[in-house]
């Protein structure tokens, strides 16, 4: 087994309905120690990467709201959050606070301000605008609150219950060998067949040992087509883990299977392991290791 792990910049980005909480959400970050930002623009974010890439580990949680104020620089909010995906050192979640439109309307007219986007109009207007322009972004967000019922107190506990320290989810890679005649692992996200690359077990010396052993490991790896696999699979996955991470999921079970699990499978799954544990929280386990080292592999 290999562990390691990744120090991740916890990221929320914040943001939803006008009227919907996210004064209240951004204090509350504030309470939680995370570095704030209210209503930066889109196009600014790459360069407030840099200046979080920077400052070292004095940036390692921050929260951004992002909403229609800035709504000239609106449309680019979606090429930023692509290019946010493509870090591996940033951890992006998206928060969309959302209300009913009865409830909105009520909470304007207590404030006695305008809708951004219906500024000499009717609120309801500009809400049912906002909703629409809103609608594909509110896909993209992993975490969604509707604020309609919430009192500002209990929108603050939620939040602060949500984003404390002790509730970070860590995203791990399990990485798995087996033999395919023992079965599949039934917790398996992604399977990768490599009974297609050349077997050790045909090799006299080789049979009894595992991919474990430094001469295996060299015999299973040397191979143009195995270089030409792991080159495919690693760039593969390095799009796929960073997707899957957004998304909130908490580990992702990747296996790799030959026929026994003994010699291939145990090799590639070494080397897919360690590839990765430099980004993330890793973890390799050889589920069929010792079924039997005198069948074929």
């Amino acid at each position: 087994m290999s562990t390691g792990a990744s120090n991740d910049i916890q990221m929320v980005i914040i943001t939803g309905m006008s009227g919907a909480g996210k004064t209240v959400a951004i204090q509350s970050f504030e309470d939680l120690g995370f570095f704030c930002v209210d209503n930066l623009p889109p196009t600014l974010l790459p360069k407030f990467l840099e200046l979080m890439k920077e400052s070292g580990n004095k940036m390692n949680k921050v929260a951004l709201v992002m909403d229609l104020r800035g709504r000239e620089f609106f449309d680019h909010l979606f090429k930023a959050l692509d290019d946010l995906a493509e870090t591996s050192w940033v951890t992006p979640q998206i928060l969309f606070l959302d209300a009913d439109d009865s409830t909105l309307v009520r909470r304007y007219k207590e404030t006695r301000r305008s809708h951004p986007l219906a500024p000499s109009g009717l609120p309801l207007e500009g809400i049912k605008l906002e909703r629409n322009l809103l609608e594909e972004l509110k896909g993209r967000a992993q975490i969604i609150y509707n604020t309609s019922q919430m009192k500002p107190r209990e929108l603050r506990e939620k939040i602060l219950n949500e984003f404390s320290a002790n509730k970070k989810t860590i995203f791990t890679v399990n990485v798995i060998s087996f033999g395919f005649k023992h079965g599949l692992p039934i917790d398996a996200d992604l399977v990768f067949d490599v009974r297609f690359l050349p077997n050790p077990h045909y090799i006299e010396h080789m049979r009894p040992k595992t991919g474990l052993d430094e001469d295996v490991s060299s015999y299973v790896l040397k191979w143009s087509e195995t270089q030409k696999f792991l080159e495919k699979v690693t760039e593969l996955l390095s799009f796929m883990l960073p997707q899957y991470k957004r998304e909130g999921k908490a580990q992702l079970v990747v296996a790799v299977g030959c026929t026994g699990g003994q010699h291939r499978s145990v090799a590639i799954a070494e080397y897919i392991g360690q590839y990765f544990e430099k980004d993330y929280n890793t973890r390799i386990t050889h589920r069929d290791i010792d079924m039997r080292k005198d069948k074929i592999t």
